[in-house]
């Protein structure tokens, strides 16, 4: 089968800046999963996108377009991606017409759900909803190995640590400020088996709130083969619903400083069912194709 045509986006841009890579694949025929997981790592990426329109309207769809979406790492499909998301839509919405707003039905192999896009710019802004998220306590064990993993003494986590799942459970460890999230060096071997033991995607480590909502975070993720993310929506997601308890309704996280490439995530939340509406969201440009 001959190489497929990739896109790349850059997802969860700071301003008009930074952002995370990610490779776009509209498949007209298709991959094995092996083939999925080269994509990434002969474009430099670290998560790659396949998109397969439906071929007509879905009743779901009201008329919008139905795209299905599947997520790669080098390492492994993963049932979400947040920054994987966004740059989806972005692709989607460019090709559908430059300043126009977009809207979809997506398609994962867990869910359908509803994305937008809206031209702002030189950019794209893309929201859409990520799904319920589930938090939970961490146990005494998890807590035990995975945040010495992270270089974290005994004192170095806030009290408020816990164990988020949208589409997959991963770990939200809260320090007490920007320098100290940007002082972490993990050790990515440990952390990899602590994560592997308990089945995390990883750990989101984020700094305090401001006033207005806004604050940093890292994401290691080497059991995806991912050490460091440089934009991680769907934590953020995880995030946004368990600050939501706190009374924050609104978001923006720096992410991917420590890596040369700004990225900003934001995340909305407002009450709904059993907990929090989320709606997430991002800038991006298409960078080649």
């Amino acid at each position: 089968m001959s190489t497929p045509s990739v896109t790349l986006v850059d997802a969860c841009l700071r301003g008009d800046t930074g952002g995370s890579p990610t490779a776009i694949v509209l498949l007209d025929a298709p991959l094995s999963d092996e083939q999925c997981r080269r994509v990434p790592v002969e474009w430099g990426t670290s998560h790659a996108v396949f998109l397969r329109p439906a071929p007509s309207a879905s009743a779901e769809g009201a008329g919008r377009p139905t795209v299905g979406l599947r997520f790669f790492t080098a390492a492994e499909e993963l049932p979400a991606c947040g920054h994987g998301t966004v740059a989806a839509l972005a692709f989607l919405a460019a090709r559908a017409g430059a300043g126009k707003p977009y809207r979809a039905v997506l398609r994962t192999s867990q869910r359908a759900f509803d994305g937008w896009c809206d031209p702002d710019g030189d950019r794209l802004v893309a929201t859409f909803d990520p799904g319920p998220v589930d938090l939970r306590e961490p146990t005494a064990d998890e807590r035990a190995l995975v945040l010495p993993a992270l270089g974290l003494g005994p004192d170095g986590a806030g009290p408020d640590v816990r164990i988020a799942g949208v589409g997959r459970e991963r770990i939200l460890v809260p320090v007490a400020d920007r320098a100290a999230l940007a002082s972490l060096a993990p050790d990515h071997d440990r952390l990899r088996e602590a994560c592997d033991r308990f089945g995390l995607l990883g750990a989101y480590v984020y700094s305090a709130p401001s006033v207005d909502g806004t604050l940093a975070a890292r994401m290691f993720a080497p059991s995806i083969g991912v050490p460091e993310d440089i934009a991680n929506a769907n934590s953020t997601a995880c995030l946004a619903a368990h600050l939501a308890g706190r009374g924050v309704t609104g978001i923006a996280v720096d992410m991917g400083d420590a890596l040369g490439s700004p990225a900003t995530i934001t995340a909305s939340a407002a009450p709904g069912g059993p907990g929090a509406v989320i709606r997430l969201g991002g800038a991006a440009k298409l960078a080649v194709g």
